[in-house]
């Protein structure tokens, strides 16, 4: 049996009749007139997928710190206790008409303040200047009047005022330590009621899709992978519809962090993009970032201008310092860029090495083992009374998100739940202090929803020759008790 090697084949190819490899039956792809050839029936040839970026999924920060629940609303709000004594940072001191020991308390009423102050008559107040915090005096409130911003005051100590108390408008600070009434007064006028702070936000809408055309789809081409969701195998023209659907996911955790309100929605036009948006507004929502830089503590700056390792111990005490002003949450997570993370490493080993190892420092979570203190890995540390577990934040390294600028260094979040007053239930409710809250109904979940259209693939609901894989959303974060929070920036 003869072939016919002319037109079809070049010279130098004879086709066998069976599956048998000899020296003139195979094609060197290498030849131009074969190159187009093997990409269009021969995409076997290039079936295994080289994962030279690893994992590239950022998300799992929102699994590991917070939870998923439902709402039904277009908004939610929620309330959080303010503190329990009473302070303010803006007082000015002058003599009193009746001079001293009489003394004229004057309060620089915010917009924030409420409208009546919570300082009343007997009460007994520490002023202290703010310049240095180091000039004190005590003073009984005798007289109210501007609502209980002006105060009328005996003052207990001293001939005169402390110069550095009279230094200007708001260059002060006062808080109530206590009462005193003479025998046989009568009570304490005024009664003080809890003031809640409420806060809310709106969930926002996410979409994306997957398309491919009916031809494409009856093409097979066949393409071995490892995904990022831990499966591995082969995948046909799904390939892509699994990425869209990882980046889908990595964009729900990503626009919980960076969101922020829409301070222009008044503004939305009526050309929008898609059909469909009707002139709609769009309000944003509160990302964690944005919660934080507005109710919550930033610090720029860490480790900067100090030498790598003991230096940043005195920018890290300044961060428990201000932790003990707010809510002094035990235990804290910390999730840094790469390099701010090494400056953490650099921190605890530089203050271990300052010991013997029988003076180990200690390393609460390490049991002030002085080997394992030598681990400049270091996942946990204790500091204080307080307790920290650090990791690396993929989504502060990769080069396609927060890697790609260095505003942020890291977020450091209080692990466990609070105690917020939820209004719909009408009592005090444990949550995590970040949760996402998506919408649903008995008829309708818009945590993730995923649906097929067109008309390939077994969808029928067009004429349109593609098959079209729809990604929907409808979420938002919650961030509790920000002012516990603390957000790493660049200086």
């Amino acid at each position: 049996m003869s072939f016919n090697i002319g037109g079809s084949f070049p010279a130098s190819i004879v086709p066998m009749p069976s599956k048998v490899t000899v020296q003139d039956n195979y094609i060197d792809f290498q030849e131009a007139g074969f190159a187009q050839w093997s990409q269009q029936y021969l995409p076997e040839l290039y079936e295994a997928e080289i994962e030279r970026y690893g994992n590239r999924t950022i998300g799992g920060f929102l699994r590991m710190v917070g939870a998923e629940m439902p709402m039904t609303s277009d908004q939610v709000i929620w309330s959080e206790q303010n503190r329990l004594h009473i302070a303010y940072d803006t007082v000015q001191l002058a003599n009193g008409g009746g001079g001293f020991p009489e003394v004229t308390a004057t309060i620089t009423k915010g917009a924030s303040n409420p409208t009546t102050s919570g300082i009343r008559v007997g009460a007994t107040i520490l002023v202290s200047d703010n310049a240095t915090g180091l000039v004190t005096t005590k003073l009984l409130v005798t007289a109210l009047a501007n609502n209980g911003y002006t105060l009328t005051c005996h003052a207990y100590e001293g001939g005169a005022l402390p110069g550095a108390l009279v230094t200007g408008a708001g260059s002060n600070s006062l808080f109530v330590y206590g009462s005193m009434f003479p025998k046989g007064s009568q009570g304490m006028e005024g009664a003080l009621e809890p003031q809640l702070t409420t806060f809310k936000n709106s969930p926002i809408i996410m979409k994306d899709n997957y398309e491919i055309s009916g031809s494409d789809a009856a093409q097979i081409g066949w393409i071995e992978v490892a995904t990022e969701d831990g499966t591995s195998g082969y995948l046909w023209y799904l390939k892509a519809e699994s990425e869209t659907r990882l980046r889908f996911q990595d964009y729900l955790e990503m626009a919980m962090v960076e969101s922020v309100p829409n301070d222009n929605a008044a503004t939305f036009g009526t050309n929008f993009g898609p059909t469909g948006a009707n002139g709609s507004a769009i309000y944003g929502s509160t990302g964690l970032f944005s919660a934080i830089e507005t109710n919550g503590n930033v610090y720029s700056g860490f480790a900067g201008a100090a030498a790598p390792g003991s230096g940043a111990l005195g920018d890290f005490d300044e961060i428990l310092k201000n932790l003990d002003k707010q809510g002094a949450i035990e235990e804290n997570m910390l999730f840094l860029s790469r390099s701010t993370a090494l400056d953490f490493d650099d921190m605890i080993a530089a203050v271990n090495g300052g010991f013997a190892s029988t003076q180990a420092a200690s390393f609460g979570l390490f049991e002030n083992d002085g080997d394992m203190a030598l681990n400049f890995g270091f996942s946990g540390f204790r500091r204080g009374s307080y307790d920290f577990y650090k990791t690396d934040w993929k989504y502060l390294n990769d080069a396609t998100t927060r890697g790609l600028d260095k505003e942020i260094d890291g977020v450091m979040v209080p692990a466990g739940t609070t105690t917020v007053y939820d209004q719909m239930l009408g009592s005090n409710i444990r949550r995590p202090f970040l949760h996402v809250r998506y919408r649903a109904s008995e008829s309708e979940d818009r945590k993730m929803k995923s649906w097929i259209t067109g008309s390939v693939g077994g969808a029928y609901t067009s004429d349109l020759d593609v098959m079209r894989v729809n990604f929907l959303s409808e979420r938002c974060l919650v961030t509790q008790a920000a002012n516990n929070f603390v957000l790493f920036k660049g200086a």
